[in-house]
């Protein structure tokens, strides 16, 4: 522990200590100086509206230990050793704390040019620099705090480029766990995909429970805190699957920043399930003509957990399309505050959005706040938003218990019908593993997900929901 240095205590001397044992190029070193100033006189929230509901200030710098840079023995932890195990022969990247353990690259997807691999790897190959640079100097430091501490003070990462014309059938996999002795982590990630590209990417977030290992977990907050710049070619469609799954002892904040270029598409599906505190901040920016987003956020807190997610969608250029949806169901006495905004630029004419934050809230100490908003800056577009936070309804309890359920059953119920219409939009895998993470967490099991044969099941079980498609195909068939 004697390495390890507080975040309340962060100095120059420690973000020139991470340069040293990166090879930082000289850009990189003004980089981070720079954001480390803006770091440190900048507020935990920037915007007065939000400030009296975040919960940014339960992270405390004192409790929130960092190694000096890359560490080497930061070992697999024996709770993910299934599921590093059947991520094997997959295309993947393996971090523990600060060091990338595994990365996987199948001959096909090397041949064509993909590349998955450690932030600093990329930055010592001449190929790759340029792309990185590109997307750190696309983030605004003076923005928000912990933007600023991420661009001075990451100490790891993880770099993949998918080039142009290049189509992956099979999922690229990220995972991502803290190390055992409650240490942290600031990672600084770049996605880039070229033009005409396909991919999908799986993003799994993991801690270990205290004690399992730990050296003092009751004095510490083991945080992930995470950066992550994705950029989007022309014609190209990117699919990310988010699934934070950190022990309740944790912290998880993330900022996401997403380019898209004319035609591209992104569909992004996170679920939010662990961690003490969550703090997300996800940035949309439509820079092309015809480029679309598609955001579908779930949240399922319980004991005394906080979530609170802003999300923007940023109409640069005309006949774009935007869609967030966030859901959340929250337990006990745990809270949700969603931000979101819809900006449409002077250009973007014929643009079309849609917002939406919906809480449900399962006993009477939790709460959730929702401030949607609309910035419409041109004529000739179509935006719309939507927000409510509501008690599960007690005749909807009765109706149910009246038909032999529990009110335990009664609830899961309710729940699963009100994820139903965002769900709809996932894959069969994606929902599958949403609807295991719920189950798990509703019996109290410890969170994660494996390829076996419990979870084949949920998959089978929304391989065979109802089919609307199919319904109206019959309906004019015969008719």
């Amino acid at each position: 522990m004697s390495t390890l240095q507080k975040l309340s205590e962060l100095d120059e001397s420690h973000i020139d200590a991470i340069s040293a044992q990166g090879r930082d190029p000289q850009w990189l070193q003004e980089y981070r100086r720079s954001s480390f100033e803006a770091y440190g006189r900048l507020p935990l929230e920037t915007s007065p509206l939000y400030n009296k509901y975040t919960d940014a200030r339960r992270l405390d710098p004192a409790q929130v230990l960092l190694p000096p840079g890359m560490s080497a023995s930061d070992a697999e932890p024996a709770f993910l050793s299934r599921r590093i195990a059947e991520l094997k022969d997959e295309a993947s990247i393996i971090q523990v704390g600060t060091r990338v353990a595994r990365v996987n690259v199948p001959d096909d997807a090397a041949a064509k040019g993909v590349v998955v691999s450690s932030i600093y790897d990329a930055l010592n190959d001449g190929n790759s620099e340029s792309a990185i640079r590109a997307a750190l100097e696309s983030s605004d430091s003076e923005g928000d705090k912990f933007t600023a501490l991420n661009n001075a003070a990451f100490n790891s990462g993880i770099f993949i480029h998918v080039p142009d014309g290049v189509q992956i059938d099979r999922p690229i996999y990220a995972l991502v766990c803290l190390p055992q002795d409650g240490s942290s982590v600031i990672s600084r990630s770049v996605i880039a995909m070229g033009d005409s590209a396909k991919a999908t990417i799986v993003q799994e977030m993991y801690s270990p429970r205290p004690g399992d290992g730990s050296a003092s977990p009751a004095a510490l907050q083991p945080s992930y805190l995470e950066m992550l710049n994705t950029t989007v070619g022309a014609n190209s469609r990117l699919d990310v699957t988010t699934l934070q799954m950190l022990d309740q002892s944790a912290v998880n904040f993330s900022t996401r920043l997403t380019d898209l270029s004319q035609d591209a598409q992104v569909n992004w599906y996170s679920g939010l399930f662990g961690a003490q505190l969550s703090r997300y901040r996800i940035d949309y920016f439509l820079r092309g003509s015809g480029a679309s987003t598609n955001d579908s956020e779930v949240v399922f807190g319980n004991a005394d957990q906080s979530f609170d997610i802003q999300t923007e969608v940023n109409h640069e250029s005309p006949a774009t399309e935007g869609r967030v949806v966030e859901k959340s169901i929250l337990r006990d006495k745990s809270k949700s505050l969603f931000k979101g905004m819809i900006r449409i630029k002077e250009n973007a004419t014929k643009s079309n959005s849609f917002l939406s934050g919906r809480s449900i809230l399962l006993d009477p100490d939790a709460k959730s706040d929702a401030i949607p908003g609309l910035e419409i800056l041109t004529n000739d577009v179509k935006a719309t938003h939507s927000a409510s936070v509501a008690q599960i309804d007690e005749e909807q309890i009765f109706y149910l218990q009246s038909r032999c359920l529990s009110k335990e059953e009664a609830e899961r119920t309710i729940v699963e019908g009100f994820l139903e219409p965002l769900s709809r939009k996932m894959s069969y895998q994606v929902r599958a593993w949403i609807a295991y993470l719920i189950e798990s967490k509703w019996e109290g099991r410890e969170l994660g997900i494996n390829t076996d044969e419990e979870l084949a099941k949920f998959v089978e079980v929304e391989e065979t929901r109802y089919n609307e498609d199919a319904e109206i195909e019959q309906h004019y068939k015969y008719r």
